[in-house]
């Protein structure tokens, strides 16, 4: 089985190391622009062979794991050059636009959009690592436009890597990831920017920063390449989940001018509420 990856980062790098561990006869080939990427993704073990676009009719498999901007030109490449029968998935974080752009492609049965919901602060072909996506949410959208033979291949995929699944329009994908995923980043990069810019004048302030200040500005340390197109592509939603947010912070600002820190005890007790939710979809 031929595996080809566009992209050695976090995502797809730890896709392709654990496809390579559920199937014996896998071979997986790299495609990255960045050459020092596919020489460490070689060096690691990551992917057997460096690649390129025009190998891409011997794929069996190709997983698209770029920015989400350059998926809208790069996909329907990859569809001219694959055989008839391969399956090509894409995982990135917004799939409205990539839906449209090859939506009447000649081969648009061979592509399925999927949204795996494993990421973390690191990207590159370091980032890679096994055991990624055991017990995540992977979301596809639009499935009834793959053809069903590719489909039972990628669930069959999906289920080796431990994969829990959600299907759902492009368009609910959007609006829902903005509110648990896109508006968690932009808070991490504002909360950081905040923070920087007043230990400019307070050199001691990181001292200060325990565990707690750690996690929520974690992910302040995503790669701006990736996120960028993503906040572009989903503009609208995000735009939506800002002003809901913003409202939230003036209004807690607001009890906190007004001296009411038991409505400010109230809102942190119905808050409190969200530990069953998340545990509930653990």
């Amino acid at each position: 089985m031929n595996v080809f990856v566009i992209g050695i980062g976090l995502i797809g790098g730890s896709m392709v190391m654990d496809i390579k561990r559920a199937y014996n006869n896998a071979t997986v080939f790299g495609i990255d622009i960045n050459d020092a990427h596919l020489e460490k993704a070689l060096e690691l073990g990551v992917i057997d062979e460096k690649s390129e676009l025009l190998s891409l009719g011997k794929a069996d498999i190709v997983i698209v794991s770029i920015p989400v901007d350059v998926q809208l030109t790069v996909i329907p490449k990859v569809l001219d050059l694959v055989k008839d029968d391969a399956l090509v998935i894409d995982v990135g974080s917004t799939k409205e636009d990539v839906c449209l752009a090859i939506e009447n492609h000649a081969k648009r049965r061979n592509y399925l959009a999927t949204h795996p919901i494993a990421g973390t602060e690191f990207s590159g072909p370091t980032a890679a690592h096994a055991g990624l996506f055991e017990g995540k949410t992977n979301i596809i959208c639009e499935v009834e436009k793959t053809a069903f033979k590719l489909q039972e291949k990628a669930l069959e995929i999906f289920s080796k890597l431990g994969m829990r699944i959600r299907y759902m329009d492009p368009k609910s994908h959007d609006k829902h990831i903005a509110y648990v995923s896109h508006l968690s980043h932009i808070s991490s990069f504002m909360l950081g920017k905040t923070v920087i810019e007043k230990e400019k004048n307070e050199r001691d302030i990181f001292d200060m920063a325990g565990s707690g200040f750690a996690s929520t500005v974690r992910l302040a340390k995503s790669s701006p390449a990736m996120w960028t197109p993503i906040f572009e592509q989903n503009k609208t939603n995000v735009i939506e989940t800002l002003e809901e947010y913003i409202s939230n912070l003036q209004q807690f600002k607001k009890l906190m001018v007004e001296n009411n820190f038991s409505e400010i005890y109230n809102e942190m007790e119905n808050t409190n509420h969200i530990k069953q939710i998340l545990n509930g979809i653990k």
